[in-house]
């Protein structure tokens, strides 16, 4: 896995983890770290690929 890759990631984690929290106080801001660890998800297997890719030596679109 690509070092910038491992940023998203714990973006990812700290965001579930605070939904989390928020939902068990009943917050709705919960929603915003629910989208926020989706976003950071992506970004983490966006990075991931393109490391593979650039790896291969296959470029993709």
């Amino acid at each position: 896995m690509p070092r910038i890759a491992l940023y998203p990631l714990v973006v990812c984690v700290l965001a579930v983890a605070a939904a989390v929290v928020s939902f068990a106080r009943g917050s709705w801001l919960g929603i915003v770290w629910v989208l926020l660890a989706g976003l950071s998800s992506n970004m983490t297997w966006y990075y991931v690929k393109r490391g593979k890719a650039g790896r291969s030596g296959s470029v993709t679109g």
